[in-house]
């Protein structure tokens, strides 16, 4: 059985376009061939001989990128471990940049995943088509729990630079200032300004810290789902149950990424407002 959760990866390769030409020639049979037919025509004096090799060439680079077949047993397997590749320089770019605790988890749910592929497996009433099907949506869920890490720990960061304290006694001394001074005061004009940003930003802190929660439930149910699919997997009796299970997490997901997104927007939002 091939690796189950590069599935994924490849169905999400086969959305995109692979760059066939460049397969059909940056290969290194056509590049030997090309290189071949110039140093013997070199070699002997016989130009024809570049002129053939050119002249096949040009039919080559005609059908080739086109050709069925050549895709389908040679040019998109290259670009499947292409894309392959690539998500995992990705994972291992947002797996370094989290801070340690985060790290420990990744790591955990990585070794979940790899029991329940195993688990799947050596379950008889998995047919191994659809089973491959299925498992390849827990890898779409490791780098959903890594976008999330992500969110959570740059979140952290701002929160822990957020002084609540300091933006509450300042609330409370902007606010005295608004009751005691006449209407028509330039200092209560300004003071209602002030109010007005810092509560604001309060609304700002409330709606980070909604989302930094939100986006660490759903972290932990990532994690519990992957645990119990891995107490459950042995006795499943179809790939499908599997599946739906692990299309519910990734509408939750989604659910709290957009939510994130629609987070991040406000701050800027809120950011440009503040610098005018």
């Amino acid at each position: 059985m091939a690796n189950t959760s590069e599935n994924s990866i490849i169905k999400r390769a086969k959305e995109k376009a692979p760059p066939y030409a460049r397969y059909a020639f940056m290969n290194p049979y056509n590049l030997s061939l090309i290189a071949g037919a110039g140093a013997a025509a070199m070699a002997t004096g016989h130009w024809w001989l570049a002129l053939i090799a050119g002249a096949g060439e040009a039919v080559w680079m005609l059908f080739a990128p086109d050709s069925t077949l050549l895709r389908r047993t040679w040019f998109d397997k290259v670009w499947n471990g292409e894309q392959i590749v690539e998500r995992k320089r990705r994972q291992a770019a947002k797996f370094s940049a989290l801070p340690d605790a985060e790290k420990e988890r990744a790591l955990a749910l990585r070794g979940v995943q790899t029991r329940i592929e195993k688990m799947a497996q050596d379950n008889p009433s998995f047919s191994v088509d659809l089973l491959s099907g299925e498992l390849g949506k827990l890898e779409d869920l490791v780098d959903d729990f890594l976008d999330l890490a992500t969110v959570c720990a740059r979140y952290d960061k701002y929160l822990a630079s957020f002084n609540l304290e300091e933006l509450e006694a300042d609330l409370r001394r902007y606010q005295l200032q608004v009751e005691k001074l006449p209407v028509g005061d330039e200092r209560r004009t300004v003071a209602q300004k002030n109010l007005q940003v810092l509560l604001s930003r309060k609304d700002r802190y409330k709606d980070l810290r909604k989302s930094l929660q939100t986006a660490r439930g759903q972290m932990d149910l990532m994690e519990n789902t992957f645990r119990l699919l891995a107490d459950e997997i042995i006795s499943m009796r179809e790939a499908s149950e599997l599946g739906h299970r692990l299309e519910d997490l990734r509408d939750g997901v989604n659910a709290v990424r957009e939510a994130a997104r629609e987070t991040e927007r406000m701050f800027s939002s809120f950011g440009q407002t503040t610098s005018r």
